[in-house]
């Protein structure tokens, strides 16, 4: 059995990892330059959520859950909340409602995860955050580089992970949360920066067409399935360009690319258009077989829809 726990920090165990859990937090920024993926959290507006409902920063390290959940044992007591993904959830073999706001832990008591209902990705946060030693100052996990997290990998049955617990009392209801797509999303985009290698049909094709999400997708990028996008005539591969969340880079065989929170920081592909960050939570919230449709948008629609996902934030319970 692996532990990462100490005589006096309390600590939860990983009963059952569910298909891929890891711990993920803001971000490993500042070390792009040096080629280190940023990381974090698929959708970054329900982890800072669950950080909010338990009182940690928005930094705090979480429990990112994908497409099935883990079950979790509370050694010591705890508030926690969890927040994205819709899941039914039990403790102690008896419905918690979740959507309610945070939930009482007592030592001993276990966290069941359901089949999921809708979404992709839940967000586990436990007062006091998770206490995984960090790496370059975040405690994400990156399973291919190998770093971050417990290990550098996705948690398996047996580990146990420190938490920095609270003496508070927490009786937040929540009343926003992010709307889960149900079956695909609709994905507000910007023009990309090589949008020129593109003819005006192409583009204008990106923006009329559905796509959809193959099973060869993962935190990564997305892998999309549908009309192709062709390079223009005189177009070819860029040396290198550095990528963003959001980027839609398309190969040269003309099927598109969703760069998500693993991506590599710089690519060869041209990148056609980028979703914009408001909308990251909801493509983090997409699963294999769902559908997207690239809307275009303004600069200006843009930052009024952070506006508003911040606003979300703030007024949430």
């Amino acid at each position: 059995m692996r532990r990462v726990a100490s005589l006096t920090m309390p600590y939860v165990e990983i009963r059952k990892p569910g298909w891929l859990t890891t711990i993920q937090d803001a971000g490993r920024w500042g070390h792009q330059g040096r080629g280190v993926t940023v990381s974090g959290p698929m959708d970054w507006f329900s982890h800072r959520l669950a950080n909010a409902l338990v009182g940690n920063a928005e930094s705090a390290a979480t429990l990112e859950v994908t497409l099935t959940g883990p079950e979790i044992v509370f050694e010591d007591a705890a508030w926690f909340a969890v927040t994205g993904a819709e899941f039914p959830l039990q403790l102690n073999a008896a419905p918690v409602p979740i959507s309610k706001g945070p939930v009482h832990a007592r030592s001993g008591d276990t966290v069941t995860f359901g089949p999921r209902i809708r979404g992709a990705r839940a967000y586990v946060a436990v007062a006091g955050g998770l206490l995984v030693a960090p790496v370059l100052g975040s405690r994400s996990t990156h399973v291919l580089s190998r770093f971050g997290g417990l290990e550098g990998r996705a948690l398996r049955a047996g580990d146990r992970i420190e938490f920095g617990g609270s003496n508070k009392s927490f009786e937040r209801r929540l009343s926003a949360a992010l709307t889960l797509p149900a079956g695909g999303a609709r994905l507000r985009v910007l023009p990309g920066p090589h949008e020129n290698r593109f003819e005006p049909e192409t583009v204008g094709k990106l923006h009329s067409s559905r796509y959809v999400l193959s099973p060869r997708s993962d935190r990564m990028g997305y892998r999309l399935e549908g009309s192709p996008l062709p390079w223009s005539p005189d177009a070819t591969e860029l040396i290198s360009s550095a990528t963003v969340p959001g980027a839609v880079q398309v190969p040269s065989l003309g099927q598109p690319i969703l760069l998500m929170a693993d991506r590599a920081t710089t690519g060869g592909y041209p990148m056609i258009a980028t979703v914009i960050t408001a909308d990251l939570p909801l493509a983090g919230q997409l699963a294999p077989g769902d559908w997207i449709e690239f809307v275009p948008c303004t600069r200006h629609e843009a930052v009024a829809a952070l506006r508003e996902r911040e606003d979300a934030l703030r007024n949430a319970f």
